[in-house]
């Protein structure tokens, strides 16, 4: 019976997400466009479990890039409205848009000359009524068997919180770099900081044939660490080329026995390559620019010292990167 309910709980806050979806239009667009323009802060305000979901969304910003803050709307009545100004964005949310400590503040912020965002399923309510850009976090129905828990509704606004921190990271052309920033003390931002001889693997673990073996050495040779590439080198391990398994998946689209093909025609020459005393971060943002996930590390002379997996710098399971 409880896991059952447990179940119901979580198909129907998906189903209010997925409601979310359809309502994604040009409001949604003017918000990050008036966010992404903004001179000053992005201000967001509510009460209650809309106050505690604001103060995730603020959270969320700040490390990724967007300056932002939290204002508690009766705080803000006594002496607290002093932390907006002229060119912040005030982010107001509510589900019902009748939340009366919040829209009472409304009119001073407007005379105050912020641009008002609300986040509300009432599209009709007085929030929205107030505010210059509306958007719609409506839901079917919340997960709470008498409706009345905030439940679908909040998980919505976080998630409508999400996107809009997701679009304004593209907006900023937010770098992991950047991540490193604002998370020094996080796993990432501690891997980060490290020099690339710090996460590399050498020696028995690197996937290394010479350039005269066959395809077979090659196969072998990756099976042997699963990497999913193997350097191609000379007898002093001088770095002369890569083969990854996607250029493997690619000999084999030509229809051709990949075992009789040679190294040369499958490898690629002069692959990218960093250095052992490098920051890792650099290693990260090149990876991310080129789409790739291996990087060979040689040193000045192109011999090889190391491979260096993504899994490595981000943590094995821990962290993903999204291409843009």
């Amino acid at each position: 019976m409880i896991i059952e309910e447990a179940k119901q709980v979580l198909k129907t806050e998906a189903e209010g997400l997925q409601s979310l979806i359809e309502k994604i239009d040009q409001s949604f667009v003017d918000m990050v466009e008036t966010v992404n323009q903004c001179t000053g802060r992005l201000v967001i305000s509510g009460i209650g479990k809309s106050g505690l979901v604001g103060q995730k969304i603020v959270a969320t910003l700040n490390s990724t890039g967007t300056h932002s803050l939290f204002l508690h709307p009766v705080e803000a009545m006594h002496g607290d409205l002093g932390m907006l100004d002229e060119n912040d964005v005030f982010l107001a949310i509510s589900y019902s848009g009748e939340t009366r400590e919040l829209n009472n503040l409304l009119p001073i912020v407007r005379e105050m000359e912020c641009k008002i965002i609300a986040f509300t399923g009432g599209m009709k309510s007085t929030l929205a009524r107030l505010s210059d850009i509306v958007i719609d976090i409506g839901i079917p129905k919340e997960a709470c068997p008498m409706g009345l828990a905030p439940t679908t509704s909040t998980t919505a606004t976080l998630a409508m919180g999400d996107a809009l921190a997701v679009a304004l990271i593209n907006k900023h052309h937010f770098q992991s770099s950047d991540f490193k920033k604002f998370h020094p003390g996080g796993n990432l931002g501690q891997r980060l900081s490290m020099k690339i001889k710090d996460l590399m693997l050498t020696d028995d673990r690197l996937p290394l044939v010479n350039d005269h073996a066959n395809m077979s050495d090659v196969i072998l040779e990756m099976n042997r660490e699963s990497l999913g590439a193997v350097f191609v080198v000379t007898a002093s391990k001088k770095l002369i080329g890569i083969i990854t398994d996607g250029d493997i998946r690619r000999g084999l689209g030509d229809n051709k026995n990949i075992l009789d093909m040679s190294i040369d025609a499958i490898m690629i020459k002069n692959p990218r390559t960093l250095q052992p005393d490098q920051p890792a971060v650099i290693a990260l943002n090149l990876m991310e620019k080129h789409q790739i996930t291996i990087l060979p590390i040689v040193n000045p002379d192109l011999i090889i010292q190391g491979i260096l997996h993504l899994h490595d710098i981000l943590g094995k399971g821990e962290f993903a990167f999204t291409a843009h």
